[in-house]
């Protein structure tokens, strides 16, 4: 009797140990409210890494209206690891290379997490919609940062460590966003090369463009390049025609038109990206080299009627601003241009026709109120010519607040593009942030 009772303890000892065993990464994501799916994806950078649909409110004010399943990333270190969050502003399909690692997370090894923006590609409430047709209400800042936040809230339950927001671009905006709708959600942000424009037509990328970015020389080099394509447009625009035709490209203007803005948005592209002024084609450059050099900078699938970034350009409408384009140099030029004015060209080329919005500068107050008014851990980078820095914040001077300005940099500014020794400097304050 005895030896029968010593098996049966042995045998509910095992079966305790047995359900005492911890839960695999997959089956802890699986069991976090609101994932509906995980599936796991290969890494060459990290231990585990996983795909998650993770079930959002398409209102986060009003539930009834419905949800929509966003992508979000899992890239795992450890549970006790600081944590890098990216707010992207766009679609995230780059996070699903073997071989993605946020900069931020391989500087420090943490794990590192990435939360594709609703709208955007799988992360849409309405994928099978024509644009004309789609609700855009639901797209704003306010329901990105609360997309955000409830994905960081849900996942804390597994990460212990601190927790890094970062971004890039609008993703750099998006951090910026975020951290004021939800200054305690994180410990520190890391936002890259982020605008904050105050219009729809903010108006000081335009005067920087004009008088910052590059030397004067520099500046003159590209003005006379744009003056060779006017010139050469009636031997250039064939070119141009038959690239968009054998590219299947759909114009909500005309394709003379769309010429015209392709050569006024170089200098911008120019600018943004950091090409040296050396490789512009001079005026004795044959006409196909010229043309080479246009689509290499500005090509025209930027003004498409509707592409995978045209979400960005309804939320630039509505709320997050834009730049535009200054003619008035051209004035001895008009006659080759096709185009009469720039004037709401945004409506006009790459938003969805029959559809008006109006901007609201709402956001901009915040965030110049928030980022004058904290001092939450975060440090800001941008690229001296870039002409997204144009619209920067303003230092407010604070402790937690820095500011780093990448000489002659661009809009690819990093911490890995700075100077050694200011590479250390930013290491070092992140570093003190996420370990003391």
């Amino acid at each position: 009797m005895r030896l029968i009772r010593l098996s049966i303890i042995a045998i509910v000892a095992v079966i305790l140990s047995a359900c005492s065993c911890p839960k695999s990464m997959e089956e802890q994501l699986l069991g976090l409210e609101n994932v509906t799916s995980v599936t796991k994806m290969e890494s060459t950078e990290f231990g585990e890494k996983f795909v998650l649909t993770f079930e959002q409110p398409i209102d986060h004010k009003d539930p009834s209206k419905g949800v929509f399943n966003q992508r979000v990333f899992v890239c795992h270190v450890h549970p006790d690891s600081a944590t890098v969050v990216v707010a992207e502003g766009y679609g995230a399909q780059y996070a699903a290379r073997t071989g993605y690692r946020d900069e931020i997370s391989r500087i420090f090894n943490t794990n590192n997490i990435v939360v594709e923006h609703r709208y955007f590609l799988e992360s849409t409430p309405y994928p099978e919609t024509a644009p004309e047709e789609i609700d855009w209400s639901y797209l704003n800042a306010e329901n990105a940062a609360n997309d955000i936040h409830n994905v960081i809230t849900s996942l804390k339950s597994i990460y212990d460590g601190k927790w890094i927001s970062t971004g890039i671009s609008k993703g750099g905006q998006n951090t910026m966003i975020h951290r004021s709708y939800f200054p305690e959600d994180v410990d520190v942000s890391v936002p890259y090369v982020g605008p904050v424009c105050k219009a729809l037509v903010d108006g000081r990328h335009e005067k920087f463009l004009a008088d910052y970015a590059g030397t004067p020389a520099d500046r003159e080099i590209i003005f006379n390049y744009q003056v060779e394509l006017l010139k050469r447009k009636d031997k250039i625009f064939p070119k141009f025609d038959s690239l968009c035709k054998a590219n299947s490209l759909e114009f909500n203007i005309p394709t003379g038109e769309i010429f015209d803005l392709c050569l006024l948005e170089f200098p911008f592209a120019f600018w943004q990206w950091g090409y040296p002024t050396t490789e512009i084609p001079s005026v004795k450059s044959s006409d196909q080299e010229i043309f080479n050099y246009m689509m290499k900078i500005a090509s025209p699938d930027y003004f498409e009627k509707w592409s995978t970034t045209a979400p960005f350009f309804v939320q630039a409408a509505k709320e997050l601003g834009y730049y535009g384009y200054d003619m008035t140099p051209f004035k001895k030029y008009q006659k080759y241009f096709d185009l009469k004015t720039t004037e709401d060209y945004l409506h006009r080329t790459v938003l969805p026709q029959g559809i008006r919005f109006e901007f609201d500068d709402y956001l901009y107050k915040k965030l110049t109120d928030f980022i004058s008014s904290t001092d939450a851990k975060m440090v800001f980078i941008y690229g001296q010519f870039d002409p997204w820095s144009a619209v920067m914040p303003d230092d407010p001077g604070k402790e937690n607040i820095k500011f780093f300005i990448e000489p002659w940099g661009s809009h690819r500014a990093r911490i890995g593009t700075f100077d050694e020794e200011t590479q250390n400097e930013i290491k070092s304050i992140l570093s003190g942030w996420l370990y003391n």
